[in-house]
């Protein structure tokens, strides 16, 4: 007798967000990426349709004070070329797309120009086709002017801008609704946040499709069991037909280098390289088991890693 698995509907379905425009859409990417969709939970492809698998996005950081040592001597001096950095992303390391983080800008810390950062985004984008996300310092005033920069630059290139935080996300929305782009809605680790993000976001006219929530991944040994319940939540609330909730989610496994217990030269603990690899790609995998539609990562070998867990969690689609 034959065996029927029980599958389980739901009334809601997550929306779809394009990233990145061809030329034939008015921009200069190789191809567009298109994340969410899902009409079920995490990669349960045998009961509801998943027509996107997870992405991976690797970042390039404009400054590398903010990479550990460990990861620098692994990744060679490249850390101190975004450009080239950008390049091996793409042309080696197998990145879906590209975060350009530009923390330089900080003002209590390098506090480059605006007109620099704005000057580094456009070689990055000439010397690449990945589609791009780009984040500011974190700084409001400053992000402010950074990012309408940035928009104006990448016009027509269907950028995923960020931070937009609750008490600082109004100059970001008007950039991004200006020339067309997306932006990245933030909140710490609270599904009320998140959802009031998305609401202050639509209520000041931005479209659903050009949302991406940032829930706040925390990394495997801080606190990454409740960054994965938050998640839980924010997916069980879009596919009940919660439509505020239905965006797709991005989380930031990089996150994992900044953990003590995985990049401390220890030797009883194992070699320190191997051990921030596989801490940066269970991060990941976690994530997108809860319900990330993509993981921002750093390390080329953490990569490879969670690229083949996804593989064998899809049945080696």
């Amino acid at each position: 007798m034959a065996f029927d698995v029980p599958k389980e509907r739901f009334a809601g379905k997550i929306r779809e967000a394009v990233i990145g425009a061809t030329r034939e859409q008015g921009g200069t990417r190789r191809s567009s990426l298109v994340v969410g969709g899902s009409g079920g939970l995490p990669m349960h492809r045998f009961e509801s349709e998943v027509p996107h698998t997870p992405l991976v996005v690797m970042d390039v950081v404009d400054t590398p004070r903010v990479v550990p040592e460990v990861l620098q001597a692994s990744m060679g001096p490249i850390v101190k070329d975004p450009v080239e950095w950008a390049k091996k992303c793409e042309k080696e390391w197998g990145s879906d797309a590209l975060l350009l983080r530009l923390q330089s800008a900080n003002p209590e810390e390098e506090n480059r120009p605006v007109e620099q950062c704005e000057a580094l985004f456009r070689d990055v984008l000439k010397a690449t086709t990945l589609p791009m996300f780009v984040y500011g310092c974190g700084f409001e005033e400053k992000d402010a002017k950074l990012m309408e920069a940035i928009s104006n630059a990448g016009r027509g290139e269907r950028l995923f801008l960020g931070l937009a935080e609750e008490k600082a996300f109004k100059s970001l929305a008007a950039a991004s609704m200006a020339t067309g782009h997306g932006i990245v809605a933030f909140s710490n680790l609270d599904i009320n946040l998140a959802k009031q993000m998305n609401i202050l976001l639509l209520d000041f006219g931005v479209k659903p499709e050009n949302i991406i929530m940032d829930p706040l991944m925390a990394a495997l040994g801080m606190g990454l069991e409740y960054s994965y319940s938050v998640m839980e939540r924010l997916r069980q609330g879009a596919l009940s037909g919660d439509p505020v909730l239905q965006m797709p989610i991005i989380c930031d496994a990089s996150c994992a280098w900044g953990v003590p217990d995985a990049v401390e030269d220890d030797p009883r603990k194992g070699n320190v390289l191997q051990r921030g690899t596989n801490w940066e790609a269970i991060t990941a995998y976690s994530a997108v088991v809860a319900g990330a539609d993509l993981v921002i990562m750093r390390n080329p070998a953490s990569v490879a890693l969670f690229k083949q867990a996804v593989k064998d969690l899809a049945g080696g689609a």
